[in-house]
């Protein structure tokens, strides 16, 4: 174990100007946009492939327990944690103890995640049956236990790819990060469709789990290249006893439980719909990938472009420019998301039924993943802007806060689902989440105010997304009736359903576009600009 001598400082970095982190947002939203729509396609095979069966939750259920852990220990949890205090170091020129400090996380991810993982393969037997209910019958635990044994290793994977992603995205570079997950759905989809003629039942879920590992290795190796290109090494040397891993470690405490407990979220209610019917899982995690797309196209890239900008001026206590990005940055993900969110609710069933009903994936299936979609669409917006509050917090490397919202966020969700899961079924799991999240987005507003102790822009925000909602109204009358007209012209085939639901999304995002241009709704206005190549400059960073 060795320590570096303290090094010469180098001129700091400046925060992206607007234009830079338009134009960064603008790309990943991109990539990202083009990672979910895989991410669909793999699903459409999949459900295409299995359905809604006991067999697809089982997968669901062991597929989304190592997720689960990985939010816990690593990926997300790991980069928020890094990415604040390895900024900081980079804006005081010290790129030497930055590197080092990288490289003694690296050996700490290593040794303690691959520790879990053994262990958790061991005794996946007496684990896993915890999380699942009386509908499982003793043939699909064994199956649940068996493919988590195999999808178990990608959190020591994903682990060490979120120190990497959080380095690189330190550095201003987002492209790559945002593809890999686009290469990691297609080894998945080559994985199912190619296992399909060979096998079936259980082996087939056993290739998809295999396709699963491989994919996640493979967006690891994507990623390490461009740490050479960006000037970036490792250090030859570690020290367990850099006061700054110790201050890694004591934010990551917070932020695993922050991030936990909103990922355990989703686990709940998975969990949970073993209660309801076998099906369920399945249907909730369909319904969550339709969610997913537009929440992974807006609200991820944003918070994920925006995050080491807030963590620079948090760094430089410039709390004005931190209040503007993160006002700005969420009425943006309004103006993106409200639309979305009011386009799945209307359209609910026809979505759903485009995407998944074919093969295995029937009428029944379409109206389960539908009813648990349209009460996802309700929680949109909030959790959309709930990312980039989050993220704001451990900007300011005050990530207790939202943690502790995070589990009263988690609390209200379990008694909601509990109290109306006999009831509404699917639906009264998912009307948990969506009160929850509205709940969730108030709190960290109010707590950032005070923690900010300035506005943060309170009337410009409610102005705004009230004028947002209404255009978001006139796109669901549009959207419906577009649809209603062209479904009784054509009917239900495949191609008559594309037209449907693509001319209700056409002539929805033309009204709306327009609305919010008439209503004057400053970041449609900002928009338009990008668009036309004329992006407006933000204040010089001082």
């Amino acid at each position: 174990m060795a320590t570096t001598s303290p090094t010469t400082p180098e001129a700091p970095q400046d925060p992206p100007k607007s234009s830079g982190l338009a134009r960064n947002t603008v790309i990943f939203s991109i990539a990202t946009g083009l990672s979910r729509i895989m991410g669909l396609v793999r699903e459409v095979v999949a459900s295409r492939y299995f359905g809604t069966g006991g067999g697809a939750s089982a997968f669901t259920l062991a597929f989304q327990f190592p997720n689960l852990v990985r939010s816990l220990f690593a990926d997300a949890a790991i980069s928020a944690a890094f990415v604040p205090i390895f900024t900081e170091l980079l804006e005081k020129g010290q790129r030497k103890d930055a590197a080092q400090l990288a490289t003694t996380m690296l050996l700490c991810i290593i040794a303690a995640l691959g520790a879990i993982t053994a262990i958790f393969i061991l005794f996946a037997g007496s684990i896993m049956p915890i999380f699942l209910g009386a509908e499982f019958e003793q043939p699909l635990v064994d199956l649940t236990i068996g493919l988590s044994q195999v999808l178990f290793p990608i959190v020591l994977l994903l682990g060490v790819n979120g120190l990497v992603v959080g380095i690189l995205n330190a550095y201003g570079h987002f492209a790559v990060p945002a593809i890999a997950p686009l290469v990691w759905n297609v080894i998945i989809i080559v994985a199912l469709v190619g296992a399909h003629p060979f096998l079936d039942g259980d082996d087939e879920l056993y290739a998809y789990a295999a396709g699963v590992l491989v994919g996640t290795l493979v967006q690891l190796l994507i990623a390490l290249p461009i740490l050479g290109r960006l000037n970036f090494r490792f250090a030859r040397t570690f020290s367990l006893r850099d006061e700054r891993v110790r201050r890694v470690f004591v934010l990551m405490l917070p932020i695993t439980l922050s991030l936990g407990v909103i990922n355990f979220d989703l686990y709940i209610n998975s969990s949970l719909g073993t209660l309801v019917s076998e099906q369920a899982p399945r249907a909730i995690d369909a319904a969550f990938r339709i969610y997913m797309l537009p929440q992974g196209m807006f609200s991820v890239a944003l918070a994920t472009v925006l995050f080491p900008t807030l963590s620079r001026y948090a760094a430089r206590k410039d709390f004005d420019g931190l209040r503007t990005t993160m006002a700005s940055g969420s009425r943006q993900i309004y103006l993106c998301l409200v639309p979305a969110a009011v386009f799945c609710a209307v359209l609910a069933t026809p979505v759903t039924r485009l995407v998944y009903e074919r093969g295995e994936f029937d009428a029944e299936s379409t109206a389960l993943v539908s009813d648990a979609l349209f009460w996802f669409s309700f929680s949109l917006p909030f959790a959309g802007v709930n990312l980039l509050l989050t993220r704001t917090f451990f900007s300011l490397q005050r990530p207790w806060i939202p943690t502790a919202l995070a589990v009263v966020n988690l609390i209200v969700n379990v008694i909601i689902s509990l109290l109306l899961y006999r009831s509404c079924g699917i639906a009264g799991l998912v009307i948990g989440t969506a009160v929850a999240s509205a709940g969730m987005t108030v709190l960290q507003s109010i707590y950032l105010k005070r923690l900010l102790a300035g506005s943060l822009e309170g009337p410009q925000m409610s102005w705004a997304v009230l004028r947002i909602w209404n255009a978001a109204g006139l796109l669901g009358g549009a959207s419906y009736g577009t649809w209603w007209v062209i479904d009784d012209l054509l009917g239900r085939s495949i191609i008559a359903q594309v037209l449907a639901v693509g001319g209700a999304a056409t002539v929805g995002f033309l009204v709306y576009a327009t609305a919010v241009l008439a209503l004057r709704v400053p970041e449609a206005g900002q928009i338009q600009r990008l668009i036309s190549g004329r992006v407006t400059r933000s204040r010089p960073a001082t």
